[in-house]
C-alpha cells in the first residue's frame, strides 16, 4: 500500500513539475513570442533545473505544443460551459459563438493561438488541435441545429470551415481593439440569418 501511496506522489509530482513548466513558457511565449523565449529563460522562468524541462519536453517547440493545447482546451471548456439547459440548436451555437469571443480575450491567447501557433507548428499539428478542441464543438453545434431544423441542411464542412474563419478574425480584431460587443451583434445576425423560419420563431 505504501508503495503505490508513493507511485501516485511520484506522478502527482512529475504533473505539477510539467503544469509549472507550461504556465512559466506560457508567460514568456506571451511577453516575447516564440523566437525570442530560450528554454534556459523558461527553466529560470519556471525555477526548475534544465534535467526537469527535458524529461518532460524534448525542446522548445514540444512545451508550445503543450502551451498551445492547453490554451485551446481552456477555449474549449469555455464554450462547453454556455451551454445552458433549455436552450435550443440554435441557441447552444450562439452562445458558443459568444463564448469563443469572450475566451479569447484572455491575454495572449490571440497571439499563441492565432499569431505564433500557425507559424510554429506544422499545419497538420495544428488541424488536430483544432478538430479536438474548437471546430469539434463547432460542428456538432452545426450539425445539431440542422437535425434539430433551426439550420438549413448545408455541406457541414465548408461551413464549419467558414464559420471558424469568422470568429478567428473576429478575435483578431477584438484583440487590435474592435468593441467586442459590436463584434457580438454582427455575429448574431449573420449565424442567426442562416436559421430557418423555424429556427428563427423559437
Amino acid at each position: 500500500m505504501q508503495m503505490k501511496s508513493s507511485r501516485r506522489s511520484n506522478g502527482d509530482r512529475s504533473a505539477e513539475m510539467r503544469l509549472r513548466l507550461v504556465a512559466a513558457a506560457r508567460r514568456l511565449f506571451v511577453a516575447q513570442g516564440y523566437d525570442a523565449t530560450s528554454t534556459p529563460a523558461i527553466v529560470a522562468e519556471a525555477g526548475v533545473t534544465r534535467g526537469a524541462l527535458y524529461h518532460h519536453f524534448p525542446d522548445k517547440r514540444a512545451i508550445f505544443h503543450a502551451v498551445v493545447m492547453a490554451e485551446a482546451e481552456a477555449v474549449a471548456g469555455d464554450i462547453g460551459a454556455a451551454d445552458q439547459a433549455g436552450m435550443s440548436a440554435l441557441e447552444r451555437l450562439l452562445a458558443g459563438s459568444s463564448a469563443y469571443i469572450q475566451a479569447m480575450r484572455e491575454a495572449g491567447r490571440v497571439r499563441l493561438l492565432l499569431v505564433d501557433g500557425p507559424a510554429v507548428l506544422e499545419r497538420e499539428t495544428l488541424r488536430q488541435i483544432e478538430a479536438q478542441h474548437g471546430d469539434a464543438s463547432l460542428k456538432a453545434g452545426v450539425e445539431e441545429a440542422m437535425a434539430a431544423g433551426d439550420l438549413p441542411i448545408l455541406p457541414v464542412e465548408p461551413l464549419v470551415s467558414l464559420l471558424s474563419a469568422m470568429f478567428e478574425r473576429a478575435a483578431m480584431d477584438v484583440a487590435d481593439g474592435m468593441a467586442a460587443s459590436d463584434i457580438l451583434v454582427v455575429i448574431e445576425r449573420l449565424v442567426g440569418g442562416l436559421a430557418t423560419p423555424k429556427g428563427r420563431a423559437r
